[in-house]
C-alpha cells in the first residue's frame, strides 16, 4: 500500500496521535541522492517526522523547515515539510558511513553528531516566521524530536521513528509515530500511553507488518477508542521548476550572465532539495541577459526621470 499519514485522537481527545508510513518517499530520496544506507536512514528519520509536522500546520500556504546542524560526518540535514503531506531535504555527506552498528542496527547517531542543534522554522504567512532551536540528545532522531516538542512546543510528546535498509541499499520500510499528551490528559491517561509504548516494536517492523493495510487500523489496535480524524497521502515531492530556476538566474549580475555564456556556452543548475538537474543553453541565457538589460535600462531611465523632476 502506498504512503500514508493518520491523525486520530484517543482517550476520549485528551491523546492526539499521528502515524506515517513513509517508505516509498525514503526510497526516492535515496534514489535521488544516491545516499549510502545509514544517511538514508537519517534523512528518512527526519523527512518521516517532517510529514507529521507538516499535517500540524493549519493553513495550505504555511510550510516549515528543519535544519539540524551537529558538526557530525553527515553534515546538515536539511528538510522541508507542507500541509498537503509533501517533504524534500538534502543532506550534506550522502556518503557518509558509520564504522559501528548501534545494537545491531544502523548507526544514525555517529554521522549525525550530539554536538549541535535542531531548528525548526515555520512560515506562518505573519510578519516574521516562527523558529524553535533546541540541543540535539542522540542524534538518532527519535529522542531529539521528542525533546524539541517538549521543550520548545511545550508539548508532552513521544515520537518512534525508523527506517530499514536492505543489504542491496533499498529501503524495505520506513515510518513514524508521535503521540501527544493534550493539555487536559490525567495520570491514568499518561500511565496508558506508557504502556502503550513500552508494548511497541520498533517502527520500521510495524511499517512492515501493516505494508498492505490503512494506516487507521494500527491506529485502533494501539487505542481501542482511537478516532481517526483524517487519513492522507504523503510524497517526496520538490516545487522546483525550470520556470522558478530562470527566475533565479535572472536575478544573477548581467556581468555573471556574460560569463556564463562567453565561457561556459550555457549553464546547469541543481536543485539541493530534489538533486534535479536543469539545462541553460546559450540562446536561452542570451535572452535572460538580454531581458535583464532592457528591465535595467527601463529602472534607470524611470529613474534618471523622476530626478530631472525633482531638479525642475
Amino acid at each position: 500500500m502506498k504512503d500514508q499519514l493518520v491523525k486520530a485522537l484517543a482517550l476520549e481527545g485528551r491523546v492526539r496521535l499521528y502515524l506515517v508510513r513513509s517508505t516509498d518517499l525514503v526510497e526516492e530520496a535515496r534514489n535521488r541522492f544516491d545516499l549510502n544506507p545509514t544517511p538514508t536512514a537519517a534523512l528518512g528519520r527526519v523527512l518521516s517526522v517532517a510529514s507529521i509536522m507538516g499535517a500540524m500546520l493549519k493553513d495550505s500556504h504555511e510550510m516549515l523547515t528543519i535544519n539540524i546542524n551537529s558538526g557530525g560526518p553527515l553534515g546538515q540535514i536539511v528538510v522541508d515539510a507542507y500541509p498537503n503531506g509533501d517533504v524534500r531535504g538534502f543532506v550534506s555527506n550522502p556518503l557518509a558511513e558509520a564504522d559501528s552498528l548501534n545494537n545491531g542496527h544502523l548507526n544514525v547517531g555517529a554521522i549525525v553528531g550530539n554536538a549541535g542543534t535542531l531548528t525548526v522554522t515555520k512560515d506562518l504567512h505573519m510578519e516574521d516566521n516562527w523558529s524553535g532551536t533546541v540541543a540535539l540528545q542522540s542524534g538518532e532522531i527519535g529522542e531529539d524530536f521528542a525533546y524539541y516538542f517538549t521543550l520548545s512546543e511545550q508539548t508532552p510528546t513521544a515520537v518512534s521513528v525508523g527506517v530499514k535498509v536492505e543489504p542491496g541499499g533499498q529501503v524495505k520500510a520506513a515510518g513514524a509515530m508521535v503521540l501527544q499528551m493534550m493539555p487536559d490528559a490525567t495520570d491514568t491517561d499518561i500511565s496508558i500511553c506508557e504502556h502503550v509504548l513500552s508494548g511497541l516494536k520498533p517502527m520500521s517492523t510495524i511499517m512492515e507488518e501493516y505494508d498492505d493495510s490503512d494506516l487507521s487500523a494500527l491506529a485502533k489496535d494501539m487505542f481501542e477508542d482511537a478516532n481517526v480524524l483524517s487519513v492522507q497521502d504523503v510524497a517526496f515531492s520538490c516545487p522546483c521548476s525550470k520556470e522558478k530556476t530562470e527566475r533565479v538566474l535572472s536575478s544573477i549580475a548581467p556581468g555573471e550572465l556574460q560569463e556564463m555564456i562567453d565561457e561556459d556556452h550555457g549553464a546547469e543548475v541543481t536543485c539541493n532539495f530534489c538533486n534535479t538537474t536543469y539545462q541553460f543553453s546559450e540562446e536561452e541565457l542570451q535572452k535572460i541577459l538580454d531581458e535583464n538589460l532592457k528591465n535595467l535600462a527601463e529602472t534607470k531611465e524611470l529613474e534618471d526621470s523622476v530626478d530631472s523632476g525633482r531638479r525642475d
